[in-house]
């Protein structure tokens, strides 16, 4: 869709990120999140669209969005899926301060915020944090211990055969996923269970960025009907290909890194952005468990110097972990007592789509 089209039906934008948060310095970029109805042919027709955030450079309507390569506009189907999962990213979006642009239909979703809160912030804000902790680790990793050379095939023992391609380990990791996944899908007596080893669970994902152990290395050859010796190339070239992926993530991290941001890691030793909105993610969590709410600006949660110290260099790499594993044990204790439902009304949130869909209406 032309940018025009989407700002014509947008219900809202916000102003997120390190301004929502209450942290933005003066070079701050500025981040716009939206939503819009998509017409009537994106619904009943063969069109689709999920998002839209390219094309600001085009003529629209918020000349304040103009060239703005952080400014990202959802469809309403879209975010109600991401904000139905509970997805931080997504979830703040409904519990900012500052709306350049909030119309009666976006109104009217704010309104029903509360809807998308239920028990999954626990572990969707965890695995948020934990994903800054996996970045901020690889930092370190990198900075006391940086790889030397780029892996070559044969460090993993591949000598005489070729290593298999990517295209290759994932169209097998793929069969082997479907393999699994037939074994489990007539579960149907234990619904949950079901729902968590096809829906809940990425094992596409995993796959693809695990290596096969050696443990299940028979077991994977015997499901699959495989040879030993393709099997254990598999392993090899999984190895490899984790490796060379690696080496250049490092080479990317070194091109691309912000000069400012590169001394203060050297200085600490970790990567302080990582380490503050690791922290941050898991308050706002926990504060969602307890309080039934989310507080998007840390100004008026009352940790803002706090995580500002962070950033500046105060707190050790240790400290920093330390304070992430307490709250994670605090979310753990609150979780069991939190009056969030499990998870949400999926029901209703339909009920609203459709409601704000007719509102928009189709023109």
């Amino acid at each position: 869709m032309k940018r025009i089209e989407v700002e014509q039906r947008t219900i809202l934008i916000g102003l997120a990120g390190s301004h929502a948060y209450g942290l933005n310095r003066p070079d701050s970029d500025l981040d716009f999140r939206g939503i819009f109805i998509a017409p009537k042919r994106y619904y009943l027709g063969f069109d689709r669209i999920e998002q839209q955030d390219t094309g600001w450079d085009e003529p629209g309507i918020f000349p304040f969005i103009d060239g703005n390569k952080d400014t990202v506009i959802y469809e309403l189907k879209k975010i109600l899926q991401l904000l139905s999962g509970a997805n931080p990213n997504v979830l703040e979006l409904l519990w900012l301060n500052t709306y350049p642009v909030v119309t009666p239909v976006g109104q009217y979703l704010i309104k029903h915020k509360k809807l998308f809160l239920s028990k999954k912030v626990k572990h969707t804000y965890s695995g948020y944090a934990f994903a800054q902790i996996k970045k901020m680790e690889t930092h370190r990793k990198w900075l006391l211990n940086p790889p030397q050379k780029k892996p070559l095939p044969s460090d993993f023992g591949i000598e005489d055969e070729a290593v298999l391609i990517k295209d290759e380990l994932h169209a097998f990791l793929e069969y082997l996923y479907n393999l699994i996944r037939g074994k489990i899908e007539f579960l149907e007596e234990a619904e949950q269970l079901y729902q968590l080893l096809t829906a809940d669970i990425d094992f596409k994902g995993v796959l693809k960025q695990y290596t096969l152990p050696d443990t299940t290395l028979e077991y994977t050859q015997k499901l699959t009907n495989s040879r030993k010796d393709f099997i254990r190339l598999l392993q090899k070239s999984q190895n490899y290909q984790v490796a060379l992926r690696e080496w250049k993530a490092y080479l990317s991290w070194q091109e691309n890194r912000n000069p400012a941001r590169a001394e203060m890691e050297r200085k600490s030793g970790f990567d302080l952005k990582h380490g503050m909105h690791c922290i941050r993610l898991l308050r706002s969590g926990l504060e969602i468990l307890q309080q039934g709410q989310l507080i998007v600006d840390r100004r008026i949660a009352g940790d803002v110097e706090d995580l500002k110290a962070i950033l500046k260099g105060e707190y050790s790499y240790e400290e920093v972990m330390k304070m992430a594993e307490d709250l994670v044990a605090q979310m753990e204790f609150v979780y069991e007592k939190s009056t969030l439902p499990p998870r949400p009304d999926l029901e209703q949130i339909n009920e609203l789509c459709m409601e704000l869909v007719e509102m928009q209406g189709w023109s």
